[in-house]
């Protein structure tokens, strides 16, 4: 039998088509990596979960499971914990953050209060009181371990409020301010390794008064204080950092055109609590002082320090307050002394928007002499702040 052209292709087709199925079917399928078995939380009256373990602490294990998310339980009411995972568990005793890598990690089972780590051809038997944190190995490499690039994992806030009156005088006042936190690393259970932290601050008020026909001229109004300062801080212990700080400051009301501070110093955590925290710093520093229109009146370059307070409470309905007091003595100049407070509350709204309740209240010892007809400068410049903040994360 004589075969077309067309119909010699179509069996080649088929033909060719039959060998590739048959060439696939006989390959082995790719194999797919093996999970590993949920971690098993057994509690002493007989119920299990199963999930994944988070981190503990020596009196709390928090464990993540599909139905009811992460549920933190104390470990009192724990019978037994089994993973297949790799762990990392953390005693008590202070650690700064060169030491964490040399710290070993392997398998982990929790039985009669005490946690067994499985490591390389070593076991080592821990009672859970006396850990600080068990967490897996990932996690402890990704936070304590990895290199980040500087401009990731930033954290803060942006703040916002607007007043505008129209009437007999038009007076315009707004606020804003933000504060930028990198925390390395950015757990709270890990000891930290370094802190950077940029703040900003602004007030500005004018106030327009209407003219009547064939009266002497009335003048504007303004009122501006403007604040911005960075601190790099690099820890020595899990309490204790040297800080490297730059602030900036102007503020028309007191005739300070602009104030430069260059410092460096020590930093110390007195309190690190989950609700509160207070850290005490001291600095060595350059200061520079330049001042507006004056009689009488030099800029100053100072040789002093700055003494801060930094005190963060959290208070019941996740509300948060803040205070922080600053002393700055001038060694070389007695009397250019200064200093200020600042408090704050931040209320949740909805979501990443917070409102914020605000005081600054600074003291320039030296105010610049006012010239003629204006009135004389006060030492003390105070603000009360309203506005509404949006978090960043």
């Amino acid at each position: 039998m004589r075969l077309l052209p067309a119909q010699l292709l179509s069996l080649l087709l088929t033909a060719f088509l039959l060998s590739g199925t048959t060439s696939r079917a006989s390959e082995p399928a790719p194999s797919t990596p093996e999970q590993p078995a949920p971690d098993v939380l057994v509690f002493i009256n007989g119920d299990q979960m199963t999930g994944k373990l988070m981190h503990s602490t020596g009196d709390t294990v928090t464990f993540h499971t599909d139905m009811a998310g992460d549920l933190t339980v104390s470990w009192s009411k724990v019978k037994e914990l089994r993973s297949q995972r790799k762990f990392v568990v953390l005693g008590k005793e202070n650690r700064s953050w060169r030491a964490l890598r040399r710290v070993p990690s392997g398998s982990i089972k929790v039985e009669d209060n005490k946690i067994e780590l499985q490591g390389k051809g070593e076991v080592q038997v821990m009672p859970v009181k006396e850990t600080a944190d068990v967490l897996d190995l990932e996690t402890f490499n990704h936070e304590a371990l990895e290199q980040v690039s500087f401009f990731r994992r930033w954290t803060g806030s942006a703040t916002l409020g607007l007043t505008i009156v129209q009437a007999t005088q038009n007076n315009y006042t707004y606020t804003t301010g933000a504060s930028l936190l990198r925390m390395m690393p950015t757990v709270n259970y890990l000891p930290p390794r370094d802190r950077t932290m940029v703040n900003f601050s602004g007030s500005y008020s004018s106030i327009t008064q209407r003219q009547a026909e064939g009266a002497p001229v009335l003048p504007d109004l303004k009122s501006s204080i403007y604040h911005v300062d960075s601190e790099r801080d690099q820890y020595v212990s899990s309490r204790v950092y040297l800080l490297a700080q730059t602030a900036f400051d102007h503020n028309f009301s007191q005739g300070l055109d602009l104030q430069q501070i260059y410092g460096g110093g020590l930093g110390w955590t007195v309190l690190k609590q989950p609700k509160q925290t207070l850290d005490l710093r001291a600095t060595l520093q350059y200061e520079k002082q330049s001042f507006l229109q004056t009689a009488g009146q030099e800029n100053t370059n100072l040789v002093g320090s700055t003494y801060s307070a930094n005190y963060t409470r959290q208070l019941p309905l996740n509300v948060i307050f803040q205070q922080q007091v600053q002393y700055l003595p001038a060694y070389n100049q007695p009397s250019a002394y200064s200093a200020s407070e600042t408090n704050s509350l931040t209320f949740p709204l909805y979501k990443r928007l917070r409102f914020n309740l605000g005081t600054l209240d600074s003291y320039l010892n030296n105010p610049p002499l006012a010239i003629f007809p204006a009135p004389e400068n006060r030492r003390n410049s105070f603000q009360f702040t309203t506005g509404v903040s949006y978090s960043l994360k």
